[in-house]
């Protein structure tokens, strides 16, 4: 009986050292970087980006185009941002600085995707209605199912009726079919994994996503981890759609800046490349 438990417990241990390698962070030093420049939205929802007339982009949405295609050239943004900060797109009141970039890494095993993110958090928005958390940053990663997920990224979910918009109800974020992973880190040590469907829900995720993250000086790096499994289903050889969401300077609700639909490449191109572990 003893040599019986000995050997389970040596067992045991070979265990769950091997489940910590399998999850162990990847070396961030031989990790490609790529840059993403994130920025203020007002209160553009998807169906304005579908207006007739209001958007020079929705006959191009329609033949399948993106909107990074359009409005991302060299890495840099292509955007009217005098018009978003406007009382017209923005009624409430624009942040003082309306786009900034974010440091993106990423690297991925037989298990899981690391997606790293690294920023400088500005200060001078409109809202701060979030005492708890300074900073919260977000990654959302849509299925095939979600329509222009691929083209608009997390910008599907926004809706005109949701909570928070100028003519908004009680709505949260929402899908009209197919769903959205969502990982997310708060500056008060918090985290959550969530997802978007026909509501959002910050917790019962499919994708077992966790995330930690710290401030050194002015700069932020949030560092998340999620299963290859979930709503989206991630794989090597594939380039996968993805977003990025950051809540800076207290700011909750409509009041981040995002980016636009990206993709993660795993072993192949994409707008982020992911190293194999």
């Amino acid at each position: 009986m003893k040599k019986s438990f000995v050997s389970a417990a040596v067992v045991g241990a070979f265990l769950a050292a091997g489940s910590q390698a399998a999850f162990a962070a990847p070396d961030w030093a031989k990790v490609p970087k790529a840059n993403i420049n994130v920025f203020h939205p007002g209160a553009a929802p998807i169906e304005w980006l579908q207006g007739k007339g209001e958007h020079s982009g929705a006959s191009g949405l329609k033949k399948g185009e993106t909107c990074a295609g359009c409005h991302v050239e060299d890495g840099k943004l292509s955007l009217d941002l005098k018009r978003l900060a406007s009382k017209e797109m923005e009624p409430k009141g624009a942040p003082k600085t309306m786009n900034y970039p974010v440091t993106v890494q990423a690297a991925y095993d037989a298990n899981n995707l690391y997606v790293r993110l690294t920023f400088k958090a500005p200060s001078g928005g409109f809202d701060h209605s979030d005492k708890e958390n300074e900073v919260k940053a977000t990654i959302m990663f849509p299925n095939d199912k979600v329509p222009l997920g691929e083209q608009a990224g997390c910008w599907a979910a926004c809706h005109q009726d949701a909570k928070g918009m100028p003519n908004g109800k009680d709505k949260t974020k929402y899908l009209s079919a197919g769903a959205m992973d969502l990982m997310q880190w708060k500056s008060s040590g918090k985290s959550a994994d969530g997802f978007v469907a026909d509501k959002r829900s910050m917790e019962g995720g499919k994708a077992g996503a966790t995330a930690e993250g710290a401030k050194a000086g002015d700069t932020y790096t949030v560092t998340f981890t999620r299963k290859l499994a979930g709503n989206a289903v991630l794989a090597p050889g594939k380039a996968v759609p993805f977003g990025i969401a950051i809540h800076a300077d207290n700011s909750a609700g409509r009041f981040h800046h995002v980016s636009f639909g990206q993709t993660i490449g795993l072993g192949t191109d994409g707008d982020v490349k992911a190293a194999k572990q």
